[in-house]
């Protein structure tokens, strides 16, 4: 299994040979700069020189945006997104391209923190990211897709780390008691012990806790959630029914 940020696309999936188990992020791919440079918005790159990592869908999506809007630039490829970023930092491009994300610890990573470099608002891409598994083994492909919206399901439902054993264990909780059900009649197909649920909850909280721990309010990033909200919430994210 790989899980990193790479992004769920039909030439990865027919190519490789490999299966997208599910959306674990929404990102989107933008542009780093210098707030010294006085760019602001991104017609105000056409004919500069931008960092990409080569042989990514990156270099892609800018030459299709740049090329729709009859604009030039001038490819800076670098071997990552390290490198990408201090090429910038040194001035020898403009700007720097990459999902959103990765631009976020690349402005706060230099001295003097984030204040000298800005991300611009226009987004050139849709990036949807997930754990990714090899074709072949449909029991582990599953369980790795369900895992995942177990993790948005115990947030949808209140289930945290803290409290996901206790809440499962109470027979009176109706909610809890029906995952419950769930938990041993699924876990006999693909070879699971019951209870793998509430383990995956208890190893790393439910999908809001490890956002805000990894990316959001509890790291250095601080990232708003945005599409990675539960949909209730104004986001696109929600678990399949269970039954």
């Amino acid at each position: 299994m790989l899980a990193r940020n790479t992004t769920w696309t039909l030439e990865r999936e027919a190519v490789l040979g490999v299966l997208f188990a599910g959306v674990l992020y929404h990102d989107g791919q933008g542009s780093l700069v210098q707030k010294s440079s006085g760019v602001r918005e991104l017609s105000q790159l056409n004919g500069a020189t931008v960092c990409v990592v080569k042989g990514t869908t990156r270099e892609g999506h800018l030459t299709y945006r740049f090329g729709l809007e009859n604009w030039t630039y001038r490819p800076l490829q670098v071997e990552n997104s390290s490198q990408g970023a201090a090429a910038l930092y040194e001035g020898r491009c403009t700007a720097f391209t990459s999902e959103r994300a990765q631009l976020r610890a690349a402005q706060v990573r230099p001295a003097g923190g984030s204040d000298p470099y800005d991300i611009l608002k226009e987004v050139i891409s849709d990036e949807p990211m997930g754990p990714v598994v090899t074709r072949g083994d449909e029991e582990w492909f599953t369980i790795v897709r369900w895992v995942l919206f177990s993790l948005i399901y115990a947030e949808e439902g209140g289930y945290t780390q803290a409290n996901v054993r206790s809440r499962l264990e109470n027979l009176e909780d109706y909610r809890a008691r029906h995952w419950n059900e769930l938990s041993g009649l699924i876990a006999k197909s693909p070879g699971m012990a019951p209870g793998w649920g509430m383990r995956a909850i208890e190893s790393v909280g439910n999908y809001g806790e490890m956002f805000e721990r990894n990316l959001g309010a509890q790291s250095v990033l601080k990232l708003d959630r945005g599409l990675n909200k539960l949909s209730r919430n104004g986001g696109v994210m929600y678990a399949p029914p269970f039954r």
